[in-house]
């Protein structure tokens, strides 16, 4: 691994425009800035009673510290460095045909989107991903940094998906890069607890998943767990039948998390990374 990503790196300069080089620092200066202007949007004008802070942003921050450097040591080429491999090595059926950028680049994009979708749903779906992703649902309160509580397994499991996908369809670098910071920017706005003008929001969703919309996807009630799978877009699950509009019990008043994780106790930084060890009540 450590020689293919040397191999990569010193393709870059022949394959790739300067800033590109830099992707590392361009997605942490988009992840930054992101979470710092959602914080204080959400302060400003909050959706629902803030949740206390005290142990769940420490826990979060945390988490996403373990998620990046196990992603770093365990898969250090990631799926930007998969894309170049692919790109100098003609892999992937973007590759192999003569199309413009115009057409790959967004046909990419629509296409790594999808996947992610999928993905999604298969964690609800499977018991066996369920353990890891239910980490992310068992938060009893919802906001922006809710978008960073990924069970470090499923995190590592979502960058082997990400990076089979860039390999199969030979996506252009240019467009992995612009999906990494899209997918993290979009997941981040979908998890704050922001009030979007009802008008506003009926706009929004038709291009991307917003606040309330994902929301529902947090409430404790299953159908509504089951639902709203989208982070970036929300026309997969109108096409696919998973849309929800609204939850049952209001956004200012519906229970947050899952019935099994309430205790304080149980959202802790160490009982958080054993929660897939834990009975699966109720059983899926």
């Amino acid at each position: 691994m450590g020689s293919q990503w040397s191999e990569l790196h010193r393709a870059r300069p022949a394959t790739l425009p300067p800033p590109l080089d830099s992707e590392v620092f361009w997605r942490l200066g988009c992840f930054a800035s992101g979470l710092l202007l959602l914080l204080l949007l959400e302060a400003l004008w909050p959706r629902r009673r803030p949740w206390p802070r005290g142990q769940r942003w420490p826990v979060h921050l945390g988490i996403s510290l373990i998620d990046s450097l196990s992603l770093r040591l365990l898969l250090p080429i990631a799926a930007y460095g998969t894309a170049i491999w692919a790109a100098n090595a003609h892999w992937g059926l973007f590759n192999q045909l003569a199309l413009p950028p115009l057409v790959t680049v967004p046909v990419a994009l629509l296409l790594l989107d999808l996947a992610i979708y999928w993905q999604h749903r298969l964690m609800h779906a499977l018991p066996l991903l369920w353990r890891l992703h239910r980490m992310h649902h068992s938060d009893t309160g919802i906001d922006v940094t809710t978008a960073l509580r990924f069970h470090p397994v499923e995190i590592l499991l979502s960058m082997l998906l990400k990076m089979t996908v860039v390999l199969a369809l030979g996506a252009p670098p240019v467009a992995v890069l612009v999906f990494e910071i899209v997918l993290n920017a979009t997941a981040m706005f979908n998890h704050a607890n922001l009030a979007v003008p009802a008008g506003l929001d009926r706009w929004l969703r038709r291009i991307v998943v917003t606040p309330d919309m994902h929301r529902v996807h947090h409430s404790w009630h299953r159908e509504e767990t089951d639902s709203n799978f989208g982070f970036n877009l929300p026309w997969w699950d109108w096409l696919f039948g998973s849309y929800r509009a609204q939850p049952r019990d209001g956004h200012a008043t519906m229970t947050i998390g899952l019935r099994e994780f309430r205790e304080p106790a149980a959202q802790g930084l160490g009982a958080l990374l054993a929660q897939p060890l834990a009975p699966l009540d109720p059983p899926r």
